[in-house]
This record gives C-alpha cells, sequence and structure tokens, in this order.
C-alpha cells in the first residue's frame, strides 16, 4: 500500500521543517521562490492538496469539534475537556481530540488533519513551542478560510478570534494579596518561561501586589521554569537557599515539588512557609499538606468555549465578524497550605 503524503513525510523527504512546508504550500513570501517550487512540484508529484483547498470546498457540517491541547495530564486541561464535552453533546455535537504535546510541528500537523473536512471548528490552547516561535500561521490559514477558532488559557492577541482566559494577573495579584494579608513577607513565585503568556501575567500580579505594599522586588524571588521534566533539583535550590516564608506557584506540580522539598529540608508548612498554587487538581486535594489554590474553574471555560464556538458555527450572519474575549472568574480554595 502507498504510504499516504502528509506534511510531516514532505518536511522529512525534502530535509526542511513541518512550517516550512506549509508555508511553502500557501505560497508564503517567507519562503524562497526555490524552496517553494520544490516543495510544490514534490506535492503535484504526488498529488498531496494543501488543507485551504478542502476547506473552501467544504459545504457540508460534520457536527464534530477539535480541541487541541498541550497535554492531557495536567488536570487544569482535562476539566477543560470535560465542559466542552458536555456543552457540545448537549447541542449534538462530537469532540475530537488531539494533544500537541507542546510542539509546534505537532500542533501544525493536527491543524491540518482535522482542517481536512473533519470538523467544523476548533477549540485550542497554544503550545510551548508556538509561542517561543511566535509563528501563527496555520491558525491564521485556518481562520482565513471562514473555520471558527476558540482559544482558552494560552491565547495570542496576534489572531483575530475568541477567547475565554481567566484573569491571569488579577489572580497573580490575588494569591500574593492573600499570604501578604497572613503576615509573610519574604515571597518567591515559581512560574514558567516568559512567552508562555499566563506564567508572565502571573509573575507580573504578583509583582504588583509586593510593589503596592511597598516590597522591593528582586530577581532572586522568581523561577522561570522551561522543562517541566528536569526542573525538580531547580525547585529545591529555590526553596531551600532563599530562605522564603511564602510561595506561588503557577501550577500545582510546582507546588507539590517545592513542598516535598522543603519538608525534605527540615521545613514545617504553613508554620515556616506557606504555598499557594493555581489549578485546584488531584494534586492539590491529596498533597501532603493540602494545597491553598487558586481554581481557574476549567470546566465552565470549556463550557463558554464551547458554546462560543457552536454558536459562531449555527450562525447565518459570517459578515462583520466580532470576536469577545470572556474571563472565567476564579476562586480561592484555602487548604492546609496556607495558615
Amino acid at each position: 500500500m502507498a504510504q499516504k503524503i502528509t506534511l510531516k513525510k514532505i518536511a522529512k523527504d525534502l530535509k526542511v521543517s513541518i512550517s516550512t512546508v506549509s508555508k511553502a504550500l500557501r505560497d508564503s513570501h517567507e519562503i524562497s521562490m526555490e524552496t517553494r517550487d520544490k516543495i510544490k512540484e514534490y506535492a503535484r508529484e504526488f498529488n498531496y492538496k494543501p488543507n485551504s483547498i478542502a476547506l473552501s470546498l467544504k459545504n457540508q457540517k460534520t457536527k464534530k469539534i477539535g480541541i487541541i491541547i498541550p497535554e492531557i495530564v495536567h488536570h487544569f486541561f482535562a476539566t477543560v475537556i470535560s465542559g466542552v464535552e458536555r456543552v457540545a453533546n448537549e447541542k449534538g455535537y462530537q469532540v475530537i481530540i488531539t494533544l500537541s504535546g507542546e510542539s509546534f510541528d505537532k500542533e501544525v500537523v493536527n491543524m491540518d488533519m482535522l482542517a481536512n473536512g473533519s470538523i467544523d471548528g476548533f477549540i485550542m490552547s497554544l503550545s510551548k513551542e508556538t509561542m517561543e516561535k511566535q509563528d501563527f500561521h496555520h491558525l491564521r490559514e485556518v481562520t482565513n478560510q471562514g473555520m471558527p477558532v476558540v482559544m482558552f488559557d494560552r491565547v495570542s492577541n496576534d489572531i483575530s478570534c475568541d477567547k475565554v482566559i481567566i484573569d491571569d494577573v488579577a489572580a497573580g495579584h490575588e494569591a500574593t494579596e492573600f499570604l501578604l494579608r497572613k503576615g509573610r513577607k519574604r515571597l518567591g513565585i515559581i512560574s514558567t518561561v516568559d512567552y508562555v503568556n499566563v506564567g508572565r501575567l502571573r509573575s507580573q500580579g504578583f509583582k504588583q501586589a509586593l510593589q503596592q505594599r511597598g516590597f522591593e522586588v528582586e530577581d532572586r524571588q522568581f523561577l522561570k521554569i522551561e522543562d517541566i521534566d528536569s526542573c525538580e533539583k531547580d525547585i529545591e535550590n529555590f526553596v531551600v537557599n532563599n530562605n522564603f516564608d511564602a510561595i506561588v506557584a503557577v501550577n500545582e506540580l510546582f507546588a507539590v515539588m517545592a513542598s516535598k522539598a522543603l519538608q525534605k529540608a527540615g521545613k514545617k508548612i504553613p508554620e515556616d512557609v506557606a504555598i499557594v498554587a493555581f489549578t485546584d487538581g488531584i494534586l492539590s486535594k491529596f498533597a501532603s499538606p493540602t494545597l491553598t489554590t487558586i481554581g481557574q474553574n476549567g470546566e465552565e471555560m470549556g463550557g463558554v468555549a464551547a458554546a462560543i464556538l457552536i454558536e459562531k458555527l449555527e450562525s447565518k450572519n459570517h459578515d462583520n465578524e466580532i470576536y469577545e474575549t470572556v474571563i472565567v472568574k476564579t476562586t480561592l480554595i484555602e487548604r492546609e497550605s496556607t495558615p
């Protein structure tokens, strides 16, 4: 049986990136004429059709929604999926879930595959690599063809579409202000690298809360994690060597690692160090001690995203498109990690 020609296969055979293939097939001027011609010739030889053609020819609804998320093990993303499925199923839609694995190339491939007549619209949260590259050509391709996209959590203002988020600055401020009201004065934050918008914005709220209380803010108070699979030692060094009396963690995994490291060093939680995390998941509820968290209400976020997308899909008026950004409220849930 002949092997199916995909963006990934073309990229591999011609020794270029998936992004280069995708752009060349859309005749992007970012790609040299020589490379464009080479890729187009390959596509013609093997009868590969870019999905822009498939989209333009598409005239029948599938009653399916595509979800692209960075990972599924994260409790927050699991709750978003639950919310999307609940609303979609109520309205007669099925849901197809794909994972980018934090990979730009995989995100492009997934979008290319699903846009080829498999679904009617997308709900997605951007991968880390996409945010680092700031390359959104695959999203523009889909939206330019009239397929609606709703972004949630990790979003880009460079793409005109509907978005569902929390106010990450306000949530970071709330977590920090809560600890300051508890009498804590030496605070640190475990965040993500700045190109991941949620970590950057929560860190901004952390900084604002401290400055409004008259505290000086130093670089040593910020730990920015890039690789979640190899960060345990960095977190241990950060929380043990800085004499903090409180930690804000932008997700519950970072908080659990911090708690473990502090207890290993003989610190008591919350007597010596208080901890507030984001994402009210299983880790927070069953950690020892249990974690005070900022709950992001992922199920509500998913339900809102699905409702917006389906409304767009069923609307008869596609002219003068107006996009909205819905802000879902967060909830502070107190547990044993704070006094």
